[in-house]
């Protein structure tokens, strides 16, 4: 007789739940309030900051805005304390820090340490605004120039030299034909040009996107410099004196207080940026055009089975991407300085393709990316015009500590694009 005896284990099925908390923002927020009330309690001015907010040609007239130096850092310090509590609470409980609550602390700061860098002087608000908006404009064209090819998977670090190139044909073409508008077309037709080096490489022959970039960045700062030394130094009334564009004025908007002077009384190039933004926007996320080009840069293969085009797709858009950001060059000969000068661009290439990570690859984020490092330097400017006792090193050094900051403080690891970088070979 043999018995046979089953026994069976019971299955248990446990469900675990891993909450990932980050400290970052907490950890951001207690430093800049250690550094906030080191400044404006251990190194307090006293006086006050007289922020102007109108002047004499605004149709409204606006009183000025006084504020004790010393009284204001005691508030922004506590507040910033308070919001770093709060953002402590928030990620003890497992909750994300929301990114209202990093403006308004990043704003108070700014409020504190603006008012205790000009202790005593008087900041025109309107004019601190509005250089902001104009050194961020040629930022902004060459992030969307960025956002566009990435997301279609091609890796832009050529934007310096879409930037220096449009800038360049900007100045000749609006000499030669003395129309500006002409110059803009050329400008976006010489950045479309260096983007068809970079898509041909990159697309049809693999080679390393990021080398080819690099490469075509030099290039056109030979080729530039080359021009700029043999032609336009001995003959700049030929080459090189172009007509700007003028401010128009939109009527009734321009009268508004504070904004108006700043968004309604602008350049062409600068409303076709008011434009553009969203447009790119709307057209990357709503549209089939859109779609299409984030799959291809997202995954090309699965693109490729549903019938998409890769490469042309790839290839056409890279080219948009260029003419946007030459369109931005144009912006320093034609409406800022209005003349073109070696290297004029400085970096901005750079700039843009960090406003495109602090954005996530999104064209309304780099914007605002942009934007933060436009007001950084034009700070740097009106502290120094005002007397501020900030050192000037420090202050020539500020709008590329808040990029570094912003970027590695504030975004940290973000994902591309999947396919971005990766040629395709099908």
């Amino acid at each position: 007789m043999s018995t046979a005896i089953t026994t069976s284990a019971p299955s248990t099925t446990e469900s675990t739940s891993v909450t990932v908390r980050s400290w970052k923002a907490p950890i951001a927020f207690a430093i800049f309030t250690v550094i906030g009330a080191a400044l404006f309690l251990g190194v307090g001015r006293g006086g006050d900051t007289t922020y102007r907010l109108s002047d004499g040609r605004d149709a409204i007239q606006l009183p000025a805005l006084v504020l004790p130096s010393y009284a204001t850092g005691i508030v922004t310090v506590i507040l910033m304390a308070a919001a770093a509590v709060g953002a402590f609470l928030l990620v003890r409980a497992a909750r994300k820090v929301p990114l209202w609550l990093t403006t308004v602390f990043a704003l108070i700061f700014l409020l504190g340490f603006l008012t205790w860098a000009a202790a005593g002087a008087t900041v025109p608000l309107v004019g601190l605004l509005a250089g902001a908006l104009t050194v961020s404009t040629p930022l902004i064209f060459g992030a969307l120039g960025g956002v566009i090819s990435e997301r279609v998977g091609v890796v832009n670090i050529a934007i310096e030299g879409q930037l220096l190139a449009g800038a360049f044909v900007a100045a000749m073409v609006g000499t030669l034909t003395g129309q500006p508008l002409l110059g803009l077309l050329g400008a976006m037709v010489a950045g479309a040009l260096v983007s068809v080096i970079l898509a041909a490489f990159s697309i049809k022959y693999l080679v390393d996107q990021v080398i080819v970039g690099v490469v075509l960045n030099v290039l056109v700062i030979g080729l530039t410099s080359f021009f700029y030394s043999t032609y336009m130094v001995d003959n700049p009334e030929l080459f090189n004196s172009p007509d700007k564009f003028e401010r128009v004025a939109i009527p009734l908007l321009s009268d508004i207080p504070v904004i108006g002077p700043i968004l309604f009384n602008q350049t062409l190039i600068v409303y076709i940026m008011f434009v553009l933004v969203p447009t790119v926007w709307f057209a990357l996320f709503k549209t089939r055009w859109g779609l299409r080009l984030r799959s291809v840069g997202e995954h090309p293969k699965a693109a490729d089975t549903v019938g998409i085009n890769v490469r042309a797709t790839r290839f056409w858009n890279v080219l948009l991407a260029g003419a946007i950001a030459g369109g931005g060059g144009a912006f320093f000969t034609l409406a800022a300085v209005g003349s073109f000068a070696k290297e004029m661009t400085n970096g901005a290439g750079f700039i843009a393709l960090a406003a495109v990570i602090f954005g996530r690859w999104d064209p309304i984020r780099a914007t605002l990316a942009a934007l933060l490092f436009g007001f950084a330097t034009n700070l740097q400017s009106t502290l120094s015009i005002v007397g501020s006792p900030v050192p000037s090193e420090f202050m020539l050094m500020l709008p590329y500590i808040v990029t570094i900051f912003a970027v590695a403080g504030l975004v940290g690891m973000s994902r591309p694009p999947a396919a971005s970088g990766k040629p395709y070979i099908k």
